[in-house]
């Protein structure tokens, strides 16, 4: 039986993960950090019994990590943990850093001393990209890098760390630079679950309108379940090497708010205002990668469209009991 060990476990793409994982017969451990409010700490993997192994810990706690993984040994250590809000990292830049750039590296650290013959996935993200699109309009592996958040800069260290780590001590470090992933389970505070479960609200006569920032960025939206086989993919990859996870299209905030408010019989331009306090200081405003790499080497295709990943998440919040 493999072990994996994943940080960030009781996120969307953790919780994804791990029960792809265990369905393969895993053993699977997994860190989160403690809060005051424990109802909803691990409520996205309350469900998974068996096999499923999970401590209170952090990044920013080396002496933890070194206990966890020198106990458990693990085959396979997933990263998925991290400040995650991109318009938030704005205002907390140097905790986003904290975690998700020198998270990264403690993890890497413990990992290269304690357990070396294991395998190491790096979450990487299209934030990496900012500005720099190819001229065909995609962003792929050989982009340039020019993030436009603290989010993404940070992230950039953290892709840039274990490929150092990859070549310096010849260790299985990959990253997968993942584009923009949602589901259900994704926090109500990002714009798509944010979009759906305003819309449900308005159409069940529980709220009046939809306040969203830029609605003419544009994203490329995929689901969590595919890229989380992409994930497994890319670590157990015979080479260790970085991907491109991504969908190849791209819509805009715009777009996704009129497909959701319509599918409920809604005009959103009758319930949706624009909110300057959910601006960035800098916009990124395109978002479109190229994953031929990930599909030419793994035969990886995404089993949801973006009209499939709405209407799923749409029927969530339709028959969520508030």
């Amino acid at each position: 039986m493999k072990k994996a060990f994943i940080t960030g476990i009781n996120g969307q793409d953790g919780s994804y993960l791990t029960e792809y994982l265990l369905d393969l017969g895993y053993e699977v451990h997994g860190i989160v950090r403690r809060n005051s409010v424990p109802e909803h700490q691990q409520s996205r993997i309350e469900f998974l019994k068996d096999n499923l192994h999970v401590n209170y810990g952090d990044l920013s706690d080396i002496s933890g990590l070194n206990r966890l993984l020198s106990k458990i040994q693990p085959d396979e250590i997933y990263n998925l943990a991290a400040q995650s809000h991109v318009r938030i990292s704005f205002d907390v830049p140097q905790f986003t850093t904290q975690t998700n750039a020198l998270g990264a590296l403690n993890l890497l650290e413990v990992y290269r001393t304690l357990c070396p013959n294991a395998k190491y996935y790096q979450a990487s993200s299209s934030e990496m990209f900012g500005t720099s699109v190819d001229e065909d309009g995609y962003q792929r592996e050989t982009t340039p890098l020019r993030p436009t958040s603290p989010y993404g800069c940070a992230k950039v260290f953290a892709y840039n760390i274990t490929r150092n780590y990859r070549k310096s001590y010849n260790l299985h470090a990959v990253n997968g630079i993942l584009f923009n992933h949602e589901s259900p389970r994704r926090g109500s505070n990002f714009v798509t679950n944010k979009v759906v479960r305003g819309a449900v609200l308005i159409k069940k006569g529980k709220a009046k309108r939809l306040e969203l920032g830029n609605m003419d960025s544009y994203r490329d939206w995929g689901h969590s379940k595919d890229y989380v086989r992409a994930m497994h993919m890319i670590i157990n990859h015979t080479i260790p090497d970085d991907f491109v996870v991504a969908t190849g299209q791209t819509h805009s905030v715009r777009e996704m708010t009129n497909y959701v408010f319509s599918k409920l019989g809604l005009d959103y331009r009758d319930f949706v205002i624009q909110n300057p306090t959910y601006l960035r200081p800098e916009e990124l405003p395109y978002l479109r990668g190229d994953s031929s790499k990930l599909r030419n080497t793994f035969d990886w295709m995404p089993e949801y469209t973006f009209e499939t990943l709405m209407d799923e998440m749409i029927e969530f919040w339709l028959n969520y009991t508030y």
